[in-house]
């Protein structure tokens, strides 16, 4: 299937991965293609509910997250830890589109 994986930027770009892809599989293929560290990346499905897809570390298929052929999805970033005496603090907001 190829999925659609839009940025922070709004650029798209279209990774190709096999029908029983795991999110894990997702990963690696934007690691590999896009040079970004899969360790850091936030996946969320552009749907009705427009949720995560990688909440459970990643082994389940991409269809058990309801990912099809053409689906949108949104590319986010974990920020980069700095240890316990980091004095740095992020806030993660969501545009208004995305309702939980």
């Amino acid at each position: 299937m190829k999925v659609v994986v839009e940025n922070l930027t709004g650029t798209l770009f279209y990774i190709q991965v096999g029908n029983d892809a795991t999110v894990d599989d997702l990963k690696r293929e934007i690691e590999a293609q896009e040079k970004l560290p899969s360790d850091r990346l936030i996946l969320i499905l552009d749907s009705n509910d427009n949720r995560p897809i990688n909440n459970d570390g990643g082994g389940a298929s991409l269809v058990d997250h309801g990912v099809h052929d053409g689906s949108h999805i949104y590319l986010f970033f974990n920020p980069l830890d700095d240890g316990p005496s980091s004095s740095h603090s992020f806030v993660f907001t969501l545009p208004d589109s995305f309702s939980w």
